[in-house]
C-alpha cells in the first residue's frame, strides 16, 4: 500500500485504503439480530411498513455500533437515534403538508443546524447525518402511518440494536463481569500501548507509538465516560477499572519523558506494563513486576509509576477519575458558531437543498414515474457531504463504486430470491455485514444499496436498482460542485478551528507545568495533558483528511502540518519538563532552551499558516533552574 500511495495522487490513494483488523464477531452477530428479525416479525404480522421503518432505524444504528464499551454505545448509538426520530418526524408531516418550495426552505434550513452541530464531534455528527436522512425519507418515502408512529418505530429499531449491544455478551469474553469487557479490552490497550512506546524509544518508530498510545488513551477514557444515572462509578468491577486507567496515566507521562529523551531503555522496563495489560484482561493479579533501573528523571518516574500501579492493582485504588472536563454549553455553542461550524453548516445546506430542489422538480415532473421515491438523491447527498468518511474525491469514488455494485448485486438477488421470505433473509445477511463493511465507504455503500432496495421492494414499491444507480451520480455531481463552490467563509475554517483549539490547549497545559504554584497538582496537569493531546489528535486528523482532497481544496490547509508537528513536539517536551520537575524541582537548560526554540518555530509557524493568535494568548518562556 505504501508503493501504491506514492504513485497515485493522495485522493485517489486513501479511496483505494481499507482500514484493516479481525472481524467485529459481536457486532456481526448483532447486526443479524436486528433489521432481519424485526422485518420478519413485522411482515409475518402483517404490518410490513412498520418492519419497514423499524428496520431502517436499526441499519442506521448499525453503522454506528463500533468497538467500545456498552456505557459508550448508549450515547454512540442512543443520540443519533433520537436525532433520527425527529429528522423522521419533521419530514413526514412536511412532506404531507406543505409545497415543493417550502419542503425544500425547511430542509435547507435542517441541513444548516445539522451541519453546524455536527462540528461538536462524532456522535453529533452521526446525530446531523440521521436527522436529515430520516427528513428525507420520511419527507418521500410513501408509508401509511402518521409521522409520530413512524418516529416511535425508528426508534425502536435502533433501540432493538441497542438493547442487543448492552445484553449479549461478546464472545470470549470470560474474566469477570461480562458488561465491563469493552472497558478491560480499552484499558489494557493502554497498558500495551505504552510498552509498545517504551520498546521503540531511541528509534524511528518513537513517534508513531507515541501517537498510538494517545489514540488508547483517548478510546480509553471514552469507553469509561459514558453516559450514567449516578455521577461516579457504582460498582466495583468499575471502580476498579477506573483506578487501573488512573494508574496508567504516570506510566504514560514517564513513557513520553523517555521517548523524548530520545535514550533506549532496558528490555525489563517493557515487561511491566505488558504483565499489567494481561492483568486488566484476565482480572487476575500482576505478580511481580520488574523494576527499570533509576538512573534518570523519567526512568524513576517510570519506576515509581509501576509500584503505584502494581499497588492498585493488588489493593484497588481510590483515584476513579477519568481526568477530563465536560463541555460546558458556553463551548459547545462557540463551537457550533464557530468558523469550522459555519463553514460545514453552509456546506450541508446547499447540498441537501439543492438535491432536495433537483429531487422535487424531477419527481413533480414525473421522472421516477408513479412511485415516489425523490428521498435517495438527498440522503446520497448527505453521506458525500459527510468529511468522517473521508476526503470529497473519495468519498464521491467509492458511492458511486459502491451503489453501482450494489444494485447489480441486488437486481441479481432480487431475480432469484423468494419473496418475502427471501429479501427478509438479504436483509438480515446486510445487516450482518454492515460492521465488517465500515472498513471501507464503497463497502458500506454496497451493503446499504442491497438492504435498502430490499426493504423497498418488501415494502411494496418495485425494483429501483437503475434509477438508483443514476440518482447516487446526480448526487456525486452536486456535492462535487458545491464542495468546490468559493465559501461564505474562509475555507479550511474545521482544520483552523481544531488546530487553533489544539494550540491552546497546548499553552494551559505549558503554563500549568511551568507554574511554581501548580506543579504539585499532578491530577490537574494529567487533566491538562489529556486534553492537549486529544485536541492535537483531532487537529492532525482534520488535517491529514485536508491533505488528501483534490489540489483545489487540499491548498486551503497548507502550512497547518507543520504547526502540528510543532505542537507535538512541544506537548511532548512539557511533558519531559513535568517529569523533569518532578524529581528535581529544576528544570536542565537543555528542557529550556528546547521550548524556548519550539515556542519561536509555533509562532512563526503560525503566522505562516494564516492562524490568529487571540490576545493574551502568548505562550510562557521558561527560565532555567
Amino acid at each position: 500500500m505504501s508503493r501504491l500511495s506514492a504513485a497515485v495522487p493522495p485522493w485517489l490513494a486513501h479511496a483505494l485504503h481499507a482500514q484493516r483488523g479481525p472481524v467485529p464477531w459481536s457486532a456481526v452477530v448483532r447486526g443479524a439480530l436486528a433489521a432481519g428479525p424485526l422485518l420478519l416479525v413485522a411482515v409475518l404480522s402483517g404490518r410490513t411498513s412498520v418492519g419497514v421503518v423499524a428496520a431502517l432505524g436499526a441499519m442506521l444504528a448499525g453503522i454506528n455500533d463500533r468497538p467500545g464499551s456498552r456505557r459508550a454505545a448508549v450515547r454512540r448509538l442512543g443520540v443519533p437515534a433520537l436525532a433520527g426520530a425527529g429528522g423522521l418526524l419533521v419530514g413526514s408531516y412536511a412532506g404531507q403538508h406543505v409545497g415543493a418550495v417550502t419542503l425544500t426552505l425547511l430542509l435547507t434550513v435542517l441541513g444548516l443546524l445539522a451541519g453546524a452541530v455536527s462540528a461538536v464531534g462524532p456522535v453529533a455528527s452521526g446525530a446531523g447525518t440521521q436527522l436529515l436522512v430520516a427528513a428525507a425519507i420520511g419527507a418521500g418515502m410513501p408509508l401509511p402511518e402518521p409521522g409520530w408512529q413512524r418516529a416511535l418505530f425508528f426508534v425502536g429499531g435502533a433501540g432493538w440494536l441497542l438493547v442487543l449491544r448492552l445484553a449479549l455478551p461478546t464472545p470470549g469474553a470470560t474474566a469477570g463481569d461480562y458488561r465491563f469487557d469493552g472497558e478491560r479490552d480499552a484499558v489494557g490497550g493502554v497498558y500495551d500501548a505504552v510498552a509498545a512506546l517504551l520498546e521503540a524509544v531511541g528509534g524511528p518508530d518513537a513517534p508513531g507509538r507515541r501517537v498510538a498510545l494517545t489514540a488508547a488513551l483517548d478510546h480509553a477514557q471514552d469507553a469509561l465516560g459514558g453516559p450514567r444515572l449516578r455521577p461516579y462509578a457504582s460498582s466495583a468491577a468499575e471502580r476498579r477499572l477506573h483506578a487501573q486507567y488512573a494508574a496508567a496515566l504516570p506510566l504514560a507521562e514517564a513513557a513520553t519523558a523517555l521517548a523524548w529523551a530520545g535514550e533506549a531503555v532496558p528490555a525489563r522496563a517493557v515487561e511491566g506494563p505488558r504483565r499489567l495489560a494481561v492483568a486488566v484482561r484476565t482480572s487476575t493479579h500482576t505478580g511481580p513486576l520488574p523494576a527499570p533501573s533509576r538512573s534518570a528523571p523519567a526512568l524513576r518516574a517510570l519506576d515509581d509509576a509501576l509500584l503505584h500501579a502494581a499497588d492498585t492493582f493488588d489493593r484497588g485504588g481510590d483515584d476513579t477519575a477519568l481526568h477530563s472536563r465536560r463541555r460546558t454549553a458556553t463551548s459547545l455553542a462557540r463551537t457550533v458558531l464557530g468558523s469550522a461550524g459555519r463553514e460545514y453548516g453552509l456546506r450541508v445546506a446547499l447540498c441537501f437543498g439543492a438535491s432536495v430542489a433537483v429531487a422535487q422538480a424531477l419527481h413533480h415532473a414525473r421522472w421516477y414515474g408513479s412511485h415516489s421515491h425523490w428521498y435517495w438523491l438527498p440522503a446520497t447527498a448527505v453521506f458525500l457531504v459527510k468529511p468522517d468518511l473521508g476526503p470529497l474525491a473519495s468519498r464521491v469514488i467509492c458511492r458511486a463504486a459502491g451503489t453501482v455494485l450494489g444494485a447489480v448485486l441486488f437486481a441479481g438477488f432480487a431475480a432469484l430470491l423468494p419473496r418475502p421470505a427471501g429479501l427478509v433473509a438479504l436483509v438480515a445477511l446486510c445487516g450482518a455485514l454492515i460492521p465488517v463493511a465500515t472498513r471501507h465507504f464503497a463497502a458500506q455503500t454496497a451493503v446499504v444499496t442491497v438492504l435498502v432496495l430490499s426493504l423497498v421492494m418488501v415494502g411494496g414499491e418495485p425494483g429501483a436498482s437503475w434509477s438508483r444507480i443514476g440518482e447516487t451520480l446526480l448526487a456525486c455531481a452536486i456535492v462535487l460542485l458545491v464542495g468546490h463552490l468559493p465559501a461564505l467563509g474562509q475555507r479550511g475554517g474545521g482544520v483552523r478551528a481544531r488546530l487553533t483549539h489544539a494550540a491552546e490547549a497546548a499553552h494551559v497545559y505549558l503554563a500549568h507545568v511551568l507554574d511554581d504554584g501548580t506543579t504539585d497538582d499532578r491530577a490537574g496537569r494529567w487533566t491538562l495533558r489529556r486534553e492537549a493531546y486529544r485536541a492535537l489528535a483531532e487537529a492532525r486528523a482534520s488535517i491529514d483528511l485536508a491533505a488528501a482532497e483534490l489540489p483545489a481544496l487540499a491548498r486551503h490547509a497548507e502550512g497547518t502540518d507543520e504547526v502540528a508537528a510543532t505542537l507535538e513536539r512541544l506537548v511532548d517536551t512539557t511533558t519531559a519538563c513535568a517529569v523533569q520537575l518532578d524529581d528535581t524541582g529544576r528544570l536542565t537548560p537543555q528542557h529550556t532552551e528546547r521550548i524556548t526554540a519550539l515556542l519561536d518555530e509555533l509562532a512563526e509557524g503560525r503566522e505562516r499558516a494564516g492562524l490568529v493568535v487571540k490576545e493574551g494568548q502568548a505562550l510562557p518562556v521558561p527560565l532555567a533552574g
